[in-house]
């Protein structure tokens, strides 16, 4: 009988490629502004500055994409992380010790991905929240859902409530009747913008060297604020992650209509929240105070119920793009999506920072944030083009593979005691 090479990737589930095809594309239409621009840019429209088509750009982006994309992406993660698991229990390895092996190299090409390219980095923060939910992982659904949930739904509850104070005393300010406290915090979160704004101009117009000694020695602890910033989201979501992949509901076990009621419904009551969400910080004119909120802890529960319903709609048409070439572009890109998402990252550098074209905020060549669509379609073509070639001929992303074959670097099916 032959043994199975530990180090060989496992079968796939198409309907996971699938899916995660759609996720990393979703990213680009968000990190875009992020790529583009400073950091706050990305939760407000008037950030670096006002704009009439980059806010038309920002309403659609944050409608459709921002947190929906993310939150998928990070469901998917959640549902690999048991299937890596069953993957590697039946080559007779301890899933465990692979999972904090894969984990520990995840968090490396992380913190190079922030220290080289971008401050945006997902992938540490993966990486350590995964470290944590993977503790949780033999646990049943319901035991999943019953730790994931509280902690979602408490700990964006909790800021976005605790922000209503803020909210009030800038909107008393905008309206002439602040107090002298009123005035002093709105004043305060001014300077923190400015300030945050500066910081991020000197690394979008630095050449690259200069760039990366600003992160990696003006902030070389970022990505670790920045996981424990978005741990509220990220943990819980990888455990709702792992309590779907585990009740069937990636793998076609769920009932079609309980499907299609997830996708019409979650969908529906979440994008009605986002977009009344959007017409209050609208009409208010994006004060910062209140933009931040709502693009944040109150947006929260709305991204994840949109999430759950694309992924039902999304895994629903499944069966019918599977054999077409839509379909199996998608689910190639899905399948490349760790060297999608970092080559991304490569090439939208290169586009926007000082140390490429300068395109981005500031720069030389500056171009407007309306434009920006046309670079996430730039994307979105680069991602579908390469990958049904390249595993026709490799199997695996060059990333993918690459990440595989450290995390099984010395380890063969003997050597982990299996008979």
């Amino acid at each position: 009988m032959t043994t199975p090479d530990p180090a060989s990737p496992p079968a796939r589930i198409a309907a996971l490629d699938f899916l995660r095809g759609f996720a990393v594309l979703g990213i680009l239409a968000i990190n875009i502004t992020g790529f583009w621009g400073p950091q706050l840019a990305s939760l407000s429209p008037a950030l670096p500055r006002p704009d009439g088509a980059g806010l038309g750009w920002f309403v659609v982006s944050f409608m459709l994409f921002d947190g929906k994309m993310r939150g998928l992406f990070t469901l998917l993660f959640g549902a690999s992380m048991v299937l890596f698991a069953q993957s590697v229990e039946r080559r007779g390895l301890s899933s465990d010790v692979m999972q904090v092996r894969r984990l520990l190299w995840l968090m490396l090409f992380g913190y190079l991905h922030y220290a080289l390219l971008w401050w945006g980095d997902i992938l540490f923060a993966y990486a350590l929240c995964g470290l944590l939910a993977l503790a949780l992982r033999r646990l049943d659904p319901r035991a999943l859902l019953a730790i994931a949930l509280p902690v979602f739904v408490l700990a964006h509850a909790f800021d976005a409530l605790a922000a209503l104070p803020a909210i009030a005393g800038e909107q008393r300010v905008l309206a002439g009747l602040g107090t002298p406290a009123d005035r002093a915090a709105m004043a305060d979160i001014a300077t923190r913008v400015a300030q945050s704004l500066a910081a991020d101009v000197q690394v979008l117009h630095a050449g690259w060297g200069q760039a990366v000694a600003l992160r990696v020695i003006g902030t070389p602890a970022f990505p670790i604020t920045a996981a424990l910033n978005t741990f509220s989201e990220t943990f819980p979501l990888m455990l709702i992650g792992m309590a779907l992949f585990k009740s069937g509901f990636f793998t076609a076990r769920w009932p079609r209509l309980a499907m299609a009621a997830v996708a019409l419904g979650s969908t529906a009551l979440g994008g009605a929240a986002t977009a009344a969400l959007l017409l209050w910080a609208d009409h208010a004119g994006w004060p910062p105070q209140l933009t931040f909120a709502v693009t944040t802890d109150m947006a929260a529960l709305p991204r994840l119920a949109m999430a759950l319903g694309y992924a039902a709609a999304l895994l629903l048409a499944w069966p019918a793009l599977a054999d077409r070439a839509p379909g199996r572009a998608m689910a190639a890109a899905g399948r490349c999506a760790f060297t999608n998402y970092l080559g991304t990252s490569l090439v939208m550098s290169a586009l926007f920072c000082g140390w490429g074209a300068g395109l981005g905020w500031g720069n030389a060549h500056e171009v407007q944030r309306g434009s920006l669509p046309l670079f996430v379609g730039l994307g979105w073509a680069l991602m579908l083009a390469w990958p049904q070639a390249w595993l026709a001929r490799f199997g695996q992303g060059p990333l993918e593979a690459l990440w595989r074959q450290l995390t099984f670097a010395g380890v063969t099916r003997s050597a982990d005691g299996a008979g």
